[in-house]
């Protein structure tokens, strides 16, 4: 081996420096120069904006599932609360149907009550039979209304409902032994119409009750639970606010003695007697010598006043109202059940139907005769009338 290879041995082997790559040729920057003032952290350059990670979705899934779950659990509770609610409102309608069915029922047996007390003629025994049938139909409405389930709310005033119910039974139970009493001693005409209106006023009574203690709470009580559209019956037994009074009692006493005394036939003095017509809603009294111009309103009416001028009770007057005019007259009638000597009453006439304007025509009102009854000459009345339009 000569020394010149021995040189290019060494240089080959020796001269081995790393290689710098292209890419770090490339990228080679020069260093930033140092801020005047002294050497500071050179600033940093902002990150870079972060974009969903693969983990998010599935968590904007779940929430969306969990809202939507709110939703149905919203919505759920919102159609319990108004199944509720109608549940609520039908079981309020339901017995309020049931309690109606029993208060008309009962109402129904006080006009039954008030026919018998008017009827001409009765006799004792068969007030006293009719009394008692009419006990027995109102016990069946108790037995009824003590069948049924009310609404918890309503407990109280059903009970209530029940106790009016319950007057009226005692109260006709009593009216019928005090007309057997009053038979057996038909002298004592004051004792006797005392005890009958002692035993009325529990019929009085029965409709305060059921007004104050049942109706009104059971409105109160349905408007405070919300429900709507469900009427509370009403149930007035009494159509004689005079039934409490030992006067009107006496009057009907001395009227069935007299049917007993003369087997049907009325004893003492009878008779009616028309005191004036007027024209409504004005309240024009009419003439029967002049001319009446009466306005004919869509309310047209007319008010009939008459009078007992006997000296006996006289019941079922009949008093009749007639338009002459052509081609059909215009009648209407009218009963008044019960009317004391001295007293008068009036009866109104509406819904007369299409009059003739600029017409003369004739209003006729005509008192019908009470048995027994003499003198009839101020019965009845004509009144010349011209309807108008106003």
């Amino acid at each position: 081996m000569t020394e010149q290879d021995t040189d290019l041995d060494f240089d080959f082997f020796g001269d081995d420096e790393p290689e710098s790559s292209p890419r770090q040729g490339a990228e080679e920057r020069p260093p930033r120069p140092a801020p005047p003032g002294g050497g500071g952290r050179p600033p940093r350059r902002p990150p870079a904006p972060m974009r969903p990670g693969p983990g998010l979705t599935p968590l904007l899934r779940l929430a969306g599932l969990i809202a939507f779950g709110i939703l149905i659990i919203v919505l759920f509770v919102f159609w319990i609360s108004s199944c509720q609610g109608a549940s609520k409102k039908s079981s309020y309608k339901s017995y309020m149907e049931k309690i109606g069915t029993v208060a008309n029922d009962s109402e129904q047996i006080g006009r039954q009550l008030n026919d018998a007390l008017t009827t001409p003629g009765i006799k004792f025994a068969e007030m006293q039979s009719k009394l008692q049938g009419l006990a027995q139909q109102e016990q069946q409405d108790v037995a009824a209304a003590r069948g049924m389930g009310p609404p918890g709310p309503l407990r109280l005033q059903h009970q209530h409902a029940i106790e009016a119910l319950e007057f009226r039974v005692s109260g006709l139970s009593g009216l019928a032994d005090a007309f057997r009493q009053a038979s057996l001693s038909p002298k004592n005409v004051t004792g006797n119409s005392l005890l009958l209106a002692g035993q009325a006023e529990r019929l009085v009574s029965s409709d305060v009750v059921w007004d104050d203690l049942f109706r009104d709470p059971a409105i109160e009580e349905l408007r405070r639970q919300g429900v709507t559209g469900v009427a509370v019956p009403d149930s007035s037994f009494v159509p004689n606010p005079d039934y409490s009074s030992s006067r009107f009692w006496e009057a009907i006493l001395q009227r069935l003695q007299g049917a007993a005394t003369t087997g049907g036939g009325a004893v003492g003095l009878h008779g009616t007697g028309l005191v004036a017509t007027k024209a409504l809603p004005g309240g024009q009294e009419l003439s029967q010598t002049t001319e009446n111009t009466v306005t004919a309103t869509t309310d047209l009416g007319f008010s009939v006043t008459i009078e007992d001028t006997g000296d006996s009770q006289e019941v079922q007057v009949k008093v009749t109202l007639t338009i002459q005019q052509s081609p059909s007259p215009i009648v209407q009638n009218k009963t008044i059940d019960l009317i004391n000597p001295g007293e008068q009453k009036t009866v109104t006439f509406h819904n007369l139907g299409q009059v003739q304007f600029a017409t003369r025509t004739t209003v006729k009102v005509d008192v019908a005769p009470v048995p027994e009854e003499r003198n009839t000459a101020n019965n009845s009345a004509q009144y010349p009338v011209i309807f108008s339009l106003g």
